[in-house]
């Protein structure tokens, strides 16, 4: 059986610069090349069990989604793929699919897999039953917090963020502004609220709660809660959205009612990048930066399985206005 040492010998490579590149990191072109032909000509095999039991560890990074359906999510992941494969990492994606149950399932699935670090979106688990499924697997929260759990966390400004685009409703005029928010148990939900009954404070404008919708992360509730709104007796002349499907159900729903975004409506949605821009005229967004998010948390992760052993870090990415 062929071994390491005889793809060495017949490329002239050095043992590093092969193992590097079976690990799935990158090389030089006639390198890779030359490994390729070696490895098939030697019918030599990567015995990858054997290889992580004996250096503990298995190459892998678990992540755990609401839902791997999500646009946002989708394109979160793509970001951190990149930074893994440099690494000769891979990862292997779980969905919760929302169900409280089925995500402390998933997450000791994960852990028991045994995983060499773990990402995961949070929903409803609190801090102590995530710790006792985790164990001592490095784990990083993504886009969300949870009260009390010690480990590094990666997010967006969502209050500030909310701040901004309601800011931007109220200088256009509009006193009378919709918010259609997530399950306001969820971090993200309840610091979009704060943004949006903080900015309206501070331009001394009173708080209606009629006004304040909140449902799933999902169409449907995006769909439900912009008819709702619109159904008031004194309707808003300003909705915000504040997620990725969300927006895309109240986009909808306003299509059906005939109501044109922005002109009868002013409107500004969350993420749906590009819907709002093949609508005429383009919509407004609150743009989170999917692409850093993702990067930032491969590349964080990637540090504490290395044995970084810094205190827990919590960083708060920006996010912007965009047509």
């Amino acid at each position: 059986m062929s071994t390491i040492k005889d793809v060495a010998s017949k490329t002239g490579l050095s043992l590093s610069t092969i193992s590097k590149y079976l690990n799935g990191g990158h090389v030089r072109e006639e390198n890779r090349l030359a490994i390729e032909r070696a490895v098939e000509e030697l019918d030599y095999s990567v015995n990858y069990f054997a290889r992580s039991l004996k250096a503990n560890r298995s190459r892998t990074i678990g992540i755990l989604l609401p839902s791997i359906s999500s646009p946002f999510f989708g394109q979160v992941v793509a970001a951190m793929e990149p930074v893994f494969r440099d690494a000769g990492y891979e990862s292997v994606v779980c969905s919760y699919y929302f169900q409280p149950e089925a995500e402390l399932d998933k997450l000791e699935f994960l852990a028991h897999k045994h995983v060499d670090g773990l990402i995961y979106v949070p929903e409803s688990a609190r801090a102590e039953q995530i710790a006792s499924r985790v164990g001592s697997t490095p784990l990083l929260l993504l886009d969300r917090t949870v009260p009390g759990m010690h480990c590094d966390a990666i997010v967006v400004d969502n209050l500030n963020a909310v701040y901004m685009a309601v800011e931007q409703l109220i200088i256009r005029g509009h006193r009378r502004i919709g918010f259609i928010a997530g399950p306001l148990r969820i971090s993200t939900a309840l610091e979009r609220a704060t943004g949006y009954r903080r900015v309206l404070a501070d331009y001394s404008l009173p708080v209606d709660e009629a006004l304040i919708r909140s449902g799933g992360y999902d169409v449907e509730s995006g769909y439900r809660l912009f008819n709702e709104l619109l159904d008031l007796a004194s309707p808003p002349t300003a909705i915000c959205v504040t997620n990725y499907d969300m927006t895309l159900g109240a986009i909808t729903a306003a299509h059906e009612r005939g109501v044109s975004l922005p002109a009868d409506v002013d409107f500004i949605g969350y993420d749906n990048i590009n819907l709002c821009r093949v609508v005429n005229p383009p919509l407004e967004i609150i743009e989170q930066p999917m692409e850093q998010m993702g990067r930032e948390a491969a590349g964080r992760i990637l540090a504490r399985i290395a044995g970084d052993d810094s205190p827990a870090r919590l960083l708060r990415l920006k996010a912007k206005l965009a047509k």
